[in-house]
């Protein structure tokens, strides 16, 4: 678990934060607030027109449908941290029921699990597939295959139906082994479901161009009673809305290589660990 922030990482700790990805988004309010404040000091009442009531009601009503986005992509997020969770179980599964195999067949099986694992971690990320199974499964043609990482589950499963077959393994070890091989296939199936359906465009849309055309005409509701105060609710508020929008949209993409997406190479690097572990015990 991290460390609860003190003030001073509150105030000044830029590892981690939205901040630079909204920088340029800031600096745009910030102007627009000062062009409102210069205008209401050269013509003092030019804004006494425009009431903050509506903004308070429209600003409600965006936080709301903000959080509920937020929420949307955090549920995406989470979920495709359980499913790695899931095949981070299955290959240890995988290697606890192997053992006692033939060194060999066991040697083919968990270096599998390690290969699915790199494959499928450059599937979700539209890296080189190909390139990441070669590094574990170097005299495996995959080249003509719609779906290399699946490709890698058939090879260990008929590998495991020709071991029961010659009597080399009984009925309830293979099943069990086989289970293992049907629930990586099922969490590849759910993160590419998730990889492969993001957000609709137009809910998305909506947020982008409510939150910036609020941020934009804020300044001048605040100019004329507030003055130069007015750059501390409006950036604040900024930072609120667009920092909100900035995550939302890191964490719809959990498979990405944002900030905030799911640590993918981490998560492999521990199945490889514990295969090469459980094949040197």
């Amino acid at each position: 678990m991290r460390a609860q922030p003190n003030l001073r990482d509150i105030l000044f700790t830029l590892n981690g934060s939205i901040i630079p990805v909204i920088v340029g988004r800031l600096a745009v309010i910030g102007f627009v607030c000062l062009v409102a404040v210069l205008a209401a000091r050269l013509h003092p009442g030019i804004f006494a027109r425009i009431s903050a009531i509506p903004f308070t009601l429209i600003g409600i009503a965006l936080s709301v449908f903000m959080s509920f986005r937020n929420s949307t992509c955090y549920a995406r997020w989470w979920e495709g941290r359980q499913l790695w969770g899931q095949v981070i179980v299955a290959c240890r599964g995988l290697a606890r029921a192997s053992a006692g195999l033939d060194p060999t067949a066991r040697r083919s099986l968990l270096t599998s699990a390690c290969a699915f694992a790199a494959g499928l971690s450059a599937r979700l990320r539209r890296r080189d597939e190909h390139a990441a199974l070669a590094r574990w499964l170097p005299d495996e043609d995959m080249a003509d295959r719609p779906n290399p990482t699946d490709r890698v589950l058939q090879l260990a499963g008929a590998r495991l139906a020709e071991l029961n077959l010659s009597g080399q393994m009984g009925e309830i070890r293979w099943s069990v082994l086989e289970g293992h091989l049907a629930q990586l296939s099922a969490a590849q199936a759910a993160c590419e479901r998730i990889a492969s359906t993001p957000v609709p465009f137009a809910y998305s849309l909506l947020l982008h161009r409510t939150a910036l055309i609020f941020c934009l005409l804020l300044p001048f509701a605040l100019a004329g009673s507030l003055g130069w105060w007015t750059l501390l609710p409006v950036l604040l508020v900024a930072y609120t809305f667009f920092g909100l929008d900035a995550l939302s949209h890191q964490l719809e993409d959990p498979f990405g290589q944002a900030l905030n997406a799911l640590p993918l190479d981490a998560f492999c690097q521990t199945i490889e660990r514990e295969m090469q572990d459980a094949l040197a015990g």
